[in-house]
């Protein structure tokens, strides 16, 4: 656990996840849904938006996928994950119905940014811009001028503030009956 009050600076490093990595973000998938999401949704509301939540292979496949490391009483602690896609699935794991894994066009078609999780011990560090920052680069580069995302409703205030502006906003009624809201966010690259 890190001390809150600690506001040294902090170093990062990030690299692209493999395969291998799979069962240490899916570790770090679950713990940031539990605890991230509580002061914005219930019990039963996290459940639901676990349908649309988790490891997407293709993004590690495609080198698409960063973790975000620190060295922390001397050994290296994932504390975020997070990437970018040139599928056109906008959001959800290897398991989420509705998955389109064809490629974009980067000419007329967005790049997305894909399944970002920190720690709850590592919130309000910086991290989610770091992931951000690294996937529209990435994206950039790739050729793409737009990119989207499907967020949360936690992840909402972090988009805005990050100039992502909502697009469509989607409820849909989980398997245990309750809501599951994604908003569709976009970008220029610019």
């Amino acid at each position: 656990m890190t001390d809150p009050q600690d506001l040294s600076p902090l170093t990062f490093t990030h690299r692209i996840a493999q395969q291998t990595d799979t069962e240490v973000i899916r570790q770090l998938m679950q713990i940031s849904i539990a605890e991230n999401m509580k002061a914005f949704l219930s019990a039963s509301e996290i459940e639901a938006a676990k349908e649309t939540m988790g490891v997407d292979k293709t993004l590690i496949e495609d080198g698409t996928y960063f973790l975000i490391e620190i060295v922390h009483d001397d050994k290296t602690v994932l504390v975020g994950c997070g990437g970018w896609g040139k599928r056109k699935t906008l959001y959800g794991g290897d398991h989420t119905v509705g998955r389109d894994d064809s490629f974009s066009d980067p000419d007329t078609e967005a790049a997305r940014i894909r399944a970002m999780y920190t720690h709850p011990d590592w919130i309000r560090r910086g991290i989610g811009t770091l992931l951000l920052d690294l996937g529209e680069d990435a994206a950039r580069k790739a050729g793409f001028k737009t990119i989207e995302l499907g967020s949360t409703v936690p992840g909402e205030p972090l988009y805005i503030a990050r100039g992502y502006v909502e697009v469509e906003r989607r409820v849909e009624t989980a398997a245990n009956g309750s809501k599951n809201t994604v908003i569709k966010m976009v970008k220029p690259l610019a």
